[in-house]
């Protein structure tokens, strides 16, 4: 049985730890607010985007069509982005993403496909390259500041040079989507070739478009990838800080319930040596 003094520096290693994860608490809690609003911001931008290449594509088809939106024709080269966060200690929201971005590698290569993955932040890098590390191409690091367009805009070129060069026939992203302070959803998006989404609520309405949409859509397409890229890592940026908030907060109150635990057996310990030591002295007084 450990003594009393092994557990009172037990209890206040305890403590120690409780301190640091109350710390990161309150430190994700501080950037969760500036994190979400920057992902929510982001989110009509890439929707608006997104609704003016759909109603673009509505007017090119056949071989006017930009590569980009037409595809190869073919489904045989994949590259998968994977993005996740640089650092840990948020429960398991990077491996919720890489999971998801397993499965999906397992599927294909299954099917008989060749894959090739690209990886955004050290988490995604270090899980995808143990297990798949002859499909590895690069590897992007997220960093400590928010994503901007800076940070995007080599990854995207990279895909776009990748693709343009006949590497890939589709590129998948993978990432986190955020919903609410305790949903984050690992989401796959098709980045190549754009996929069209019809807007709701009725016929979508008549635009003319000077110069043609197929000019326009040359130029747009490859900024819609950093648009996209950019819009998955603020969502990945907020999802982080609020799986690291829920995750310390749950050590947090273990830490306390252990300690708790620890108190009261230290306190059962220390009365039963007590006993037992009055018991000692009772029994010489009465041999005397």
């Amino acid at each position: 049985m450990a003594s009393v003094k092994d557990m009172r520096t037990r209890i206040g290693s305890v403590k120690s730890t409780q301190k640091i994860t109350k710390a990161l608490q309150m430190v994700a809690a501080a950037k969760l607010r500036r994190a979400q609003n920057a992902a929510e911001s982001a989110r009509p931008y890439a929707r608006g985007m997104a609704n003016v290449i759909a109603s673009l594509a509505a007017g090119v088809s056949g071989p006017n069509a930009p590569l980009l939106l037409a595809g190869t024709g073919k489904d045989q080269r994949h590259l998968i982005v994977v993005a996740t966060a640089d650092r840990g200690l948020a429960g398991g929201f990077n491996s919720g993403i890489v999971r998801l971005a397993r499965d999906r590698i397992v599927k294909l290569v299954a099917e008989g496909k060749d894959v090739k993955i690209i990886t955004i932040g050290r988490k995604a890098r270090d899980q995808m390259r143990r297990v798949f590390g002859k499909r590895y191409v690069e590897s992007y690091e997220v960093g400590l500041k928010p994503p901007n367009l800076a940070l995007v805009k080599p990854i995207a070129q990279k895909i776009l040079d990748l693709y343009l060069g006949g590497e890939f026939d589709v590129v998948t992203l993978i990432s986190s989507r955020f919903r609410s302070v305790v949903t984050q959803t690992p989401t796959a998006r098709q980045l190549i070739p754009a996929t069209v989404e019809k807007t709701a609520g009725g016929p979508a309405p008549f635009y003319d478009y000077e110069p043609d949409e197929e000019t326009i859509l040359t130029t747009l397409l490859p900024q819609n990838i950093s648009v996209q890229l950019l819009a998955a890592l603020l969502d990945n940026q907020a999802g982080f800080f609020a799986a690291q908030m829920t995750a310390m907060d749950n050590a947090t109150r273990n830490a306390g319930d252990l300690i708790d635990a620890l108190t009261i057996k230290m306190n059962r310990t220390r009365q039963a040596q007590i006993t037992k030591e009055l018991i000692e002295i009772i029994s010489g007084a009465a041999a005397v």
